[in-house]
């Protein structure tokens, strides 16, 4: 476990600078927010391009999508559940706290602990996941609270995470997996995505003037940190999977929830204040969650 633990030491380390960069102003609030729109428009979907287009797709991968949305689909549900009992802004804030998940941190963890192969296993997770994870949230958010829900999910697909996943896709299914320039620009931006958007996510954690209900930010944690992870292995253990196949399965599972959260509680007249909250807590919380979660997760895969 300690091993685990000093792996993922550095990415938090980065979270951290990236936080304190910006309380110090370095370089200004302006610099952080363009960050953020460059990692999100630019090098995330390169980075997602790069690696599906040119991964192997004939394996299948059938057991590790059940593995992944068997701990989504409880981790929402129990979300959902959980937020029947308060009113429709909370409630949705802590159905996205259960339920969704900080890509960012999970590709730089994935990469950390298990290398190339990590990352490249990640990178599929992702691609199973942010389309059904968009959708099924946006969709419950919308019954809950109204608004301009479907108008989000006509914008979905705009999302430029969900087009260079297609992108990957499709130049995979054709059998473009290198093509000279676009290939290697594509590579250079992806690399350069993992410690810019580190910096970014710690930038944008906010520890002063949190606010929000303890019951319901402890019931978020409840459902990410639990629920999430006990699902995944309980369905690994009706499926056998690859012992690297579960711990990158794992780490999604016990992942943060993501600033997007913070967004679209805002967007849609949520709890955004709440939702920082939620964010914030957990994001700490995993710096120590996050290895007992693999540590345990490799003692169930071990021989």
């Amino acid at each position: 476990m300690f091993t685990i633990f000093l792996a993922i030491a550095p990415v938090f380390a980065l979270i951290l600078m990236g936080y304190g960069l910006r309380r110090g102003g370095i370089p200004s609030t302006k610099f952080w927010n363009l960050n953020d729109r460059l990692v999100y428009w630019v090098l995330m979907p390169a980075l997602f391009f790069a690696k599906i287009s040119a991964a192997d797709l004939s394996g299948g991968l059938g057991d590790y999508a059940l593995l992944l949305y068997a701990g989504f689909f409880a981790a929402i549900f129990c979300g959902w559940l959980f937020g029947r009992a308060y009113a429709a802004p909370q409630g949705s804030s802590l159905m996205q706290g259960s339920a969704r998940f900080n890509t960012f941190i999970g590709l730089a963890i994935a990469e950390a602990v298990f290398g190339t192969a990590g990352l490249q296993i990640a990178v599929l997770g992702s691609a199973l996941l942010v389309p059904v994870v968009n959708v099924t949230v946006v969709t419950l958010m919308t019954r809950q609270l109204g608004g301009g829900g479907k108008s989000i999910l006509k914008g979905l697909v705009k999302n430029p995470l969900i087009l260079g996943i297609l992108a990957g896709v499709l130049f995979n299914f054709a059998g473009l997996h290198h093509v000279p320039v676009l290939h290697e620009s594509a590579r250079i931006l992806g690399d350069a995505a993992l410690p810019i958007m580190l910096l970014c996510v710690g930038a944008n954690l906010r520890l002063r003037g949190l606010s929000g209900s303890v019951s319901v930010i402890g019931l978020s944690i409840i459902g990410k940190h639990l629920v999430n992870p006990l699902a995944v292995l309980l369905a690994a253990m009706v499926l056998n999977p690859a012992p690297l196949t579960l711990q990158i399965a794992l780490i999604f599972a016990a992942l943060p929830t993501g600033v997007a959260s913070y967004t679209l509680a805002r967007e849609m007249r949520g709890d955004a204040p709440l939702m920082a909250a939620i964010i914030t807590t957990q994001t700490l919380l995993s710096f120590f969650t996050l290895p007992l979660t693999l540590y345990l997760g490799s003692l169930i895969s071990a021989p």
